[in-house]
């Protein structure tokens, strides 16, 4: 039987689920309610301002939660690579289960502690008599963007404890043995190796945070407005296809492109 003959099944389910679909969203894109094919769809949400806001608080979101996401995973990731503590392998393998969590299922074990009804301002009400508790920024921008740090942190300390795996110790002992403190040993020698760990775990996280949905959601931040939660606030809560389609094919294709440059520093790292 020839090979092509193989890849008509994959190519076939692909393209009934997925791409066709796809150019669905795209044909619809370009079909105003008032009939037709016209990019005046574009032209409306181009010109809209809550597609503008949408927009600027994905990309901050976006990037203020990558940035913390790469401090925060570098350093926990030393600790877990280069200092013995009881468990420390434990810890390496739950990073591992951790990506299997829904980010929804973070997002309650936040509002859980630091919601309006959760145990820290319960906590501070009991103590203090007050009628509610101090702490009220998780409806906020800063309570998304601390959840999403939280939840995809771990997806930059994977690739980042691979790449310290392979680091040759030796180097390390040499750099201590030559009088280097800590601090310059981090800078001049594991973060070199670090970098393209770093870069692949940042662009992943990047591309992710862009498409996050449930964070917002759960968090009930009502004035955080990210392009896919405009997407469902102009298809399910407007009923405006054309503008929901538009957003949906915008916001694909950053994702795409951000992929694209998650997949050439991947292959550099070895991901």
């Amino acid at each position: 039987m020839p090979a092509f003959v193989w890849v008509l099944p994959p190519v076939g389910i692909l393209g009934v689920f997925f791409l066709y679909p796809l150019f669905l969203v795209v044909q619809q894109s370009v079909r105003p309610d008032s009939g037709g094919t016209s990019l005046q769809p574009y032209s409306d949400v181009f010109a809209s301002e809550a597609f503008r806001e949408a927009l600027g608080t994905t990309v901050w979101l976006a990037v203020g939660a990558t940035v913390g996401c790469l401090v925060l995973g570098f350093a926990l990731a030393l600790v877990i690579a280069f200092v013995p503590f009881p468990g420390g392998k434990t810890v390496a393998k739950f990073i591992d289960v951790f990506l299997s969590f829904p980010s929804f299922l973070i997002t309650l074990a936040l509002l859980f502690i630091y919601g309006t009804k959760g145990m820290a301002n319960g906590v501070w009400t009991d103590a203090t008599g007050a009628a509610e508790g101090p702490f009220q920024f998780l409806t906020t921008p800063w309570g998304v963007l601390l959840a999403e740090i939280t939840y995809f942190t771990p997806f930059v300390m994977r690739p980042l404890l691979a790449a310290f795996s392979q680091l040759d110790t030796a180097q390390i002992e040499v750099a201590s043995s030559l009088g280097a403190g800590p601090a310059r040993i981090v800078r001049r020698v594991i973060l070199p190796e670090a970098l393209p760990a770093l870069a692949a775990g940042g662009s992943l996280v990047l591309v992710m945070c862009l498409n996050e949905f449930g964070i917002v959601l759960f968090t009930g931040a009502k004035g955080v407005t990210t392009l896919p939660m405009l997407v469902y606030s102009k298809a399910i809560l407007e009923s405006d296809y054309p503008a929901a389609c538009v957003v949906a094919v915008i916001n694909i294709a950053i994702s795409v492109g951000l992929y694209g440059l998650y997949r050439v520093v991947s292959r550099r790292v070895g991901a």
